[in-house]
């Protein structure tokens, strides 16, 4: 019996482990965002990790890339989405992070910014320091979408202006 419910702890205790290690090597596992070539650890605070029903994974940069993933991928169901926490740069839950859209903090990929926390406090903490608003998870996806028109702009804007200050001697 005790050996029974040793190896069942053993068990439970490795695939709990298995999915932690996973979620956290993820950098290494997607180094670059595949929808505009970032580099996901220097922005390990604003990473995204969607994992999907039928085994495949994608990691991005920010919660911008992470919408044209889920946008690009309709017919694949999300199992499970990750995303940097802020401070700590750790993946948690998007469902169970605290949100908060908006700021005077530079977004990533984005002019609204759009930044997740582990904690609540730490959440009201940078909205008393920078401002936003408090939001779910649901109303920051939304807010993503929304800003795409004004965010894709602002990325190929951006990106001309750096082309052509290479080619100016």
């Amino acid at each position: 019996m005790k050996r029974a419910y040793f190896l069942m702890s053993f068990t439970a205790i490795c695939v709990l482990a298995s999915g932690l290690v996973f979620s956290q090597d993820d950098i290494e596992a997607y180094r670059l965002c595949q929808y505009c070539g970032m580099d996901r650890g220097a922005f390990g605070h604003s990473r995204v990790l969607v994992e999907y029903d039928d085994g495949t994974s994608e990691g991005t940069c920010s919660l911008h890339c992470a919408a044209i993933d889920l946008a690009i991928n309709i017919d694949k169901s999300p199992k499970a989405v990750w995303v940097g926490d802020y401070n700590t740069k750790t993946l948690v839950d998007v469902e169970k992070a605290f949100w908060v859209v908006g700021g005077s903090r530079r977004g990533v990929m984005t002019k609204t910014a759009k930044w997740a926390f582990a904690r609540r406090e730490d959440a009201e903490g940078f909205v008393k320091k920078y401002g936003g608003r408090l939001a779910t998870f649901d109303e920051a996806i939304k807010a993503a979408y929304l800003d795409m028109y004004e965010d894709t702009r602002m990325v190929r804007e951006m990106r001309k202006i750096k082309s052509m200050m290479k080619t100016k001697p």
